[in-house]
């Protein structure tokens, strides 16, 4: 098991909260310890104080040894989704990723391992169930949404899920500094970094690098011996394809590598997160699109026309797979008035506070994400895209629309957050956390593994949950 990566706040780490509170499991695991951030308790220094200072300080260390445990318990319960065999078997499987509803149940398991006993109602979650952010990761299996949509085409493709509802996340993060501990060591290892000694690899568990794309040769080779298969090409025909084959890897790559190796803990640092990892989704449909289009021109139309048909019998593969029906794009945009992501004016009003100087600038971040809101909406897929060079074009443009508004809101964000107080920075952070709602779970709960206890989200095991939308 690799070592987590560094924290990066974003201009400072702000917000020293505490986990969410513990969940039980049914499997066994092991506390987290050396890359893990949870600070430890400083001396105490012989002094005699005041009763009531002592029983202050008493209160302020029992406070922090709750936090830590919990803390643990979030890490616990993010390797014990990690490493369950249903999603293992779900992320290395050979084409275990190529179900959407599979993806789904993998991101919906291990996003929510840390709020089990929370009662915020996954509010971040996408249309189709899955998750825009896992921990510190922003936009999981990028690439299969991306390759599934150019490919396939339909209507239920996760990569038009994606827009300003997790614009909105990257501004008012779920996760507070306990549940990130919990998903840190699970990061692709950086350079310099040191390794826990109980925490040897183990290849029995999953990272969260894998949902960035581990297996580039696998992810590019399916759609490809596809198209191999269906269309019989001539020798021509074959070396293009080779060409899109050896882009798809590059890809892929260029995809993988952006999987982050620290932790935003912070609304700046988040959304500068969000821009590398759609900037490098676009710098890889610019890879792809020379060869595709070489390729593509170069088939007859009955070949077209067989591409064609095989795409047909993907999506009713697919759809015979899910319940989900195709979302509306333009909807999902329009998340600046819903009632799922209201702009929070009330907590921002309350707990931060702003000056009068402040507040000019909170208003012009608000109108920032308003316009990045009808950026994103202007952006949705266009229903005459047929083709795997007509899809991939909009692909592109959707990416090019999400650095569009990335690029309005983040400079607004800079102005209005450089201008907090650390204890205002610290408020504002704390917004997305607190809408997952209290624990109810304690930290000393008992945390003996028992078998005959699954894992529950909202009343659905997380084995019974990828089972079912896997069909496994």
């Amino acid at each position: 098991m690799r070592a987590a990566g560094g924290f990066h706040g974003g201009g400072g780490f702000h917000a020293m909260r505490g986990a969410p509170g513990g969940v039980r499991h049914g499997f066994a695991g092991h506390a987290p310890s050396g890359r893990s951030f949870a600070g430890h308790n400083p001396p105490v220094g012989r002094i005699h104080a005041p009763a009531g200072i002592a029983a202050g300080n008493r209160a302020a260390s029992n406070s922090h040894v709750v936090s830590n445990r919990m803390m643990q318990r979030d890490a616990r319960a993010v390797g014990h989704a990690l490493s369950s065999r249903q999603v293992r078997t779900a992320m290395h499987a050979p084409g275990g990723l190529r179900n959407p509803a599979g993806r789904a149940a993998i991101t919906a398991a291990v996003a929510g391992a840390a709020f089990a006993h929370h009662h915020g109602g996954f509010w971040w979650r996408h249309a189709h169930g899955g998750f825009g952010w896992v921990g510190p990761v922003f936009w999981p299996y990028a690439y299969d949404d991306f390759y599934d949509y150019a490919w396939w085409g339909g209507d239920y493709y996760p990569f038009w899920d994606y827009g300003y509802g997790d614009l909105y996340v990257g501004l008012f993060g779920p996760y507070d500094y306990g549940s990130l501990n919990a998903y840190a060591r699970y990061l692709p290892e950086t350079t310099g970094s040191t390794r826990p000694a109980h925490a040897a690899k183990n290849e029995e568990t999953s990272t969260l690098a894998d949902m960035c794309g581990s297996d580039s040769k696998t992810i590019a080779g399916f759609p490809v011996e596809q198209f191999r298969s269906a269309i019989q090409p001539n020798a021509e025909q074959a070396a293009a394809l080779d060409d899109l084959a050896n882009a798809s890897q590059k890809a892929a790559e260029l995809i993988r590598n952006s999987c982050p190796k620290d932790v935003a803990l912070t609304a700046p640092s988040r959304l500068a997160a969000m821009q590398q990892r759609v900037q490098a989704m676009r710098d890889a449909v610019n890879i792809v699109k020379p060869p595709l289009d070489r390729f593509y021109g170069l088939l007859s139309d009955d070949q077209k026309a067989k591409i064609t048909a095989l795409a047909a019998e993907q999506r009713t593969a697919r759809r015979g797979d899910t319940n989900a029906s195709g979302g509306s794009c333009t909807a999902d945009q329009s998340a600046t008035t819903s009632s799922a992501m209201p702009w929070p004016s009330d907590q921002i009003e309350r707990d931060v506070k702003p000056t009068d100087a402040q507040r000019a600038s909170l208003t012009a971040l608000q109108d920032a994400t308003t316009k990045a809101a009808d950026i994103l909406k202007s952006s949705c897929p266009p229903t005459e895209a047929r083709t795997p060079p007509a899809r991939l074009d909009a692909v592109g443009a959707r990416l090019d629309a999400m650095l569009q508004a990335l690029g309005t809101v983040r400079p607004a964000l800079d102005t209005f957050y450089n201008s907090l107080s650390d204890e205002q920075k610290a408020a504002f952070d704390a917004i997305g956390p607190a809408r997952n709602g209290p624990s109810t779970a304690s930290a000393d709960e008992d945390e003996t593994p028992r078998r005959s206890r699954h894992r529950h989200h909202h009343g659905v095991s997380v084995r019974s949950l990828v089972f079912r939308m896997m069909g496994l």
